[in-house]
């Protein structure tokens, strides 16, 4: 019995010995590095060019709008607060009033650039009487006059920013200048005229010729020259341009379904200005066409011949 014990307690001894050795021989885990932080470079930052100093706003896809009356009364009179890209002549004749009165009203010096926000006085009279609206086209172009005039001190969009106070400010640029000699006019499309030039029935006048047209149909300049004005903001003529030549000329389409022009742009003799409709106080598609030498309208069909 005693040698059975001591055999056991011999094998139990060598068991230990040999679970010892094991648990002393594992080898301890091995760490893992720290994963590698590859450094990317800086990107430059985007530089922004500086603003040029005093260069106007560029407004190359700019034409006139009609303005809305939308007078303030106070008890210094009634005002109109001048919205981007509303022009003077058009807000005078929002409100029956002439280019002029405007001007004077308000003391406005040339280049007659208005400000977006600037308070245009519009008269002192609270309940100033309407003037009767016209029911030809012929009464609506002599009741609210177009002039070489008007259009040029009048048909600049309002600019963004303050109303200038100091002198020398940056204005917008001007129309470019039309040079040279005074072209040979075509006309503008070939429909034949349904109302002439001159007196009409009931001391009616046309200062041009209404052509008739397609609705759609493509509308021609009838020389060189430069856009002064393009817009529907004159009354009864829908939407027009007004194209300054050579020589002191200038050209009027009106009536027409779409401007494909813009204030300022320079134009070929027979390139495609405009789509004939009628816009304006027209029944039918036509085109008004006028030819003025300053201020005074011409006969086209005296200077241009061939109808």
């Amino acid at each position: 019995m005693v040698g059975r014990s001591i055999r056991a307690w011999a094998s139990m001894a060598a068991a230990s010995l040999l679970l010892a050795g094991c648990m002393t021989g594992r080898p301890e885990p091995a760490t893992r590095p720290p994963p590698r932080t590859v450094a990317r470079p800086a990107q430059p930052k985007p530089v922004t060019p500086p603003p040029r100093v005093g260069a106007p706003p560029a407004r190359t896809d700019w034409v006139a709008r009609r303005v809305m009356p939308a007078a303030i009364v106070s008890p210094e009179g009634r005002f109109h607060v001048v919205k981007a890209g509303e022009t003077g002549i058009a807000i005078a004749r929002a409100y029956g009033l002439a280019w002029r009165d405007l001007i004077a009203l308000n003391k406005l010096q040339e280049p007659f650039v208005l400000r977006v926000g600037q308070r245009l006085r519009l008269t002192p009279v609270l309940t100033p009487t309407p003037r009767p609206t016209p029911q030809t086209l012929e009464q609506r172009a002599r009741a609210f006059e177009i002039t070489i005039d008007d259009v040029m001190t009048g048909g600049q969009p309002a600019a963004n920013g303050p109303v200038p106070r100091a002198a020398g400010e940056p204005r917008p640029a001007p129309l470019p200048a039309v040079t040279g000699t005074a072209p040979a006019f075509r006309w503008p499309l070939p429909g034949r005229i349904i109302s002439g030039f001159g007196p009409k029935p009931g001391g009616r006048f046309n200062d041009g010729v209404n052509l008739k047209a397609s609705a759609g149909e493509a509308v021609r300049a009838a020389g060189d020259g430069v856009v002064a004005y393009a817009g529907d903001a004159i009354p009864g003529f829908g939407n027009l341009l007004l194209v300054k030549h050579a020589g002191g000329w200038v050209t009027a389409y009106a009536h027409n379904e779409a401007l494909l022009v813009v204030r300022g742009a320079r134009v070929k003799a027979g390139e495609a200005i405009a789509r004939a409709g009628q816009s304006g106080a027209v029944a039918e598609p036509q085109l008004h066409f006028e030819l003025r030498r300053g201020r005074t309208p011409v006969d086209p069909a005296k200077v241009i011949g061939g109808r």
